[in-house]
């Protein structure tokens, strides 16, 4: 067995980046550990995940393109995110989607297929997060 548990995120501001995630993309927090001043933890996971991320401070913050949301209902998900002061872009289909050759177009999938329709939005420091339709029964 391989599980992917936690993945780093670097940030410029452990804070701000604390509060944008779990304010605004509600995220859960699970630790906020600072044994040291230059030394924190802080790990956050997103509802009904089974992995993390780890904030980390660095002068590389936002390199990390394309972490995957996926979620049952991609209008609602986008609409509480854009509520909730998170700037989403709008909702793409891929067309056709049964080549994945051609070009996107503008809305959900009209027929709904799972991993066909994806939104994207930044985080504080230009990390980029997709999120992505998957109309699945049962996550796992």
């Amino acid at each position: 067995m391989l599980a992917l548990e936690v993945i780093s995120v670097a940030v410029s501001d452990i804070d701000r980046s604390l509060e944008f995630y779990t304010k605004n993309v509600g995220f859960g927090l699970d630790v906020d550990y600072r044994p040291t001043p230059s030394f924190r933890v802080v790990q956050l996971t997103p509802p009904g995940s089974a992995c993390s991320i780890h904030l980390i401070k660095s002068g590389d913050a936002g390199r990390i393109r394309n972490l995957t949301l996926v979620t049952t209902d991609l209008v609602t998900e986008r609409d509480r995110l854009l509520k909730s002061g998170v700037n989403v872009e709008k909702i793409r289909h891929k067309t056709p989607l049964a080549t994945w050759a051609g070009e996107w177009a503008d809305g959900v999938d009209p027929e709904r297929h799972d991993y066909a329709s994806f939104a994207n939005f930044l985080d504080p420091d230009g990390n980029e997060w997709t999120l992505q339709e998957r109309g699945f029964q049962s996550i796992y």
